[in-house]
């Protein structure tokens, strides 16, 4: 596709977001019960099918099919994992939240453990999400750039100012509220991407649906379980236990996600909404698995040389035609911006209710002035992080291993709900921040160390060994008044 073709499907689709949020945002009333929260009257359906998109981003819309060629289907062990840990959300902690009637999930820690491991928590959280969203925005941006704007001459600064402005154009107003609409509709354009790119390859591939499968049973990438050794990233048992602690920090403790799942009118509406959404990202992960396997095999068949992250632009926007393209220029933008805009949601979210507590320390009068004016200065801040990594760190290697690095910090999110859940003990409130800290440094260095000096690589699981140093530290400073 050239360019200019380019952007006015861009704004097209820009138009019937735009189109969504203004006609489901328009009957209610402007309120900061709305915007957090949805005054919990969402249907637990549109909130689980929405939970997709913003659990893919655009970068995983790019890496899962980029990954088949070299580690055929493991990645699917991970998402068995993530249907444990999502039992776990469904049983445990949305019953918590629900109890306590909670608008930022770590309100809990304030009563439970006290106001430092309350606030470090939400810190963690602000400052892992503002990285890891933006980081994966600017992944997808540089394509988008690349492809479009560069071609048009127009500047980086601008795409990706134009990119956050327009989140907040259709976020400003009913946050949640809106984004679940919003996600909604683009979670149908992703996985009608998906879909559509499937079904062209296939029939490239001359593969009718009887044939597919056997097809893909047959292909020398299809191989789901790895048991032949513990030592390597993809054996079963690494990866289904890391999958399930992956899904409870990064889902369960992650108010972005959990956000949604408050929204519902009750408890049982939201374990619906959660069982729903387990079924169906599942089979979201094994179509996306399934298009890169046919995407890697036209690849090798027809001599392209196309590999990992490359593989789906590549293919799309040279070799499989217009609607493959079409179809991978809108899937990326709405895996992106579902992604990208529940994050921004929920940043605001928990600055206002857990750093500054406009809902104790605020009039009445004065708590959506203030929620809108964060809310733009996180829309700043993104802007901010995203110039950052583009021009003062141009490595993209470094970039991954900070995407990686960041996601470190949900660690002790997982040890600090779990010596809260799982301990009646008091702790030493004001050193929380520095056990904290102290497992993120420590798993760090084990993960930058392991194979050296224990012959192992550390893979997903990292995620478990950072919330059981948090634990751990937790009992040191248990307080003596227990």
């Amino acid at each position: 596709m050239q360019p200019l073709s380019i952007l006015f499907l861009i704004l097209f689709y820009f138009a019937i977001i735009l189109a969504t949020a203004f006609f489901t945002g328009k009957k209610y009333k402007e309120s900061n019960a709305t915007f957090f929260t949805a005054n919990k009257q969402a249907s637990w359906y549109l909130v689980a099918f929405g939970m997709i998109g913003a659990t893919l981003s655009g970068v995983t819309f790019i890496s899962i099919p980029g990954k088949v060629e070299s580690s055929q289907f493991s990645y699917f062990q991970l998402v068995l994992g993530y249907v444990l840990g999502y039992l776990v959300i469904g049983t445990v902690l949305l019953p918590l939240y629900y109890r306590l009637n909670l608008t930022s999930i770590y309100t809990y820690l304030n009563d439970r453990l006290g106001v430092y491991s309350y606030k470090t928590a939400a810190w963690f959280f602000i400052i892992s999400k503002t990285i890891i969203s933006n980081l994966r925005l600017l992944l997808v941006i540089d394509v988008l750039q690349t492809l479009v704007f560069t071609p048009l001459k127009i500047p980086f600064w601008v795409t990706v100012s134009a990119t956050l402005l327009f989140i907040w154009l259709y976020t400003f107003k009913s946050g949640i509220k809106t984004i679940i609409w919003t996600d909604t509709l683009q979670t149908f354009f992703m996985l009608a991407s998906v879909a559509v790119s499937i079904y062209i390859v296939s029939d490239d591939l001359g593969l009718e649906t009887i044939s597919l499968f056997s097809y893909v049973n047959n292909s020398d990438f299809s191989k789901i379980f790895f048991f032949e050794n513990a030592l390597l990233p993809t054996y079963f048992w690494k990866q289904l236990i890391s999958g399930a602690f992956i899904a409870i920090a990064m889902t369960g403790l992650d108010q972005d996600m959990m956000q949604k799942n408050l929204s519902c009118k009750n408890l049982k509406e939201a374990q619906k909404n959660m069982f729903w959404f387990t079924i169906s990202l599942v089979i979201v992960n094994a179509l996306f698995l399934l298009l890169g396997l046919l995407f890697t095999e036209y690849a090798l068949k027809n001599n392209i040389i196309a590999h990992q992250d490359q593989l789906f632009p590549i293919l799309a926007n040279a070799h499989l035609g217009i609607v493959v393209s079409i179809c991978f220029i809108i899937g990326i933008i709405a895996a992106a911006y579902s992604s990208a805009d529940s994050a921004l949601t929920s940043l605001t979210t928990s600055f206002c209710i857990d750093i500054l507590e406009i809902e104790k320390k605020q009039p009445q009068a004065n708590q959506i002035k203030i929620r809108k004016q964060i809310h733009f200065a996180f829309v700043l801040v993104s802007i901010g992080v995203i110039l950052f990594f583009k021009y003062a760190i141009q490595d993209a290697s470094i970039i991954d291993k900070v995407l990686k690095f960041v996601g470190f910090t949900y660690g002790p999110l997982l040890g600090l709900y779990a010596f809260g859940l799982f301990t009646n003990w008091k702790i030493k409130d004001a050193y929380t921040p520095f056990v904290a800290l102290i497992a993120v440094c420590g798993s760090i260095l084990l993960n930058l160390n392991s194979e050296k000096w224990f012959a192992y690589s550390i893979s997903f699981e990292i995620i478990i060994i950072n919330g059981l140093l948090t634990f751990l530290g937790l009992i040191l400073i248990r307080s003596q008044k227990n």
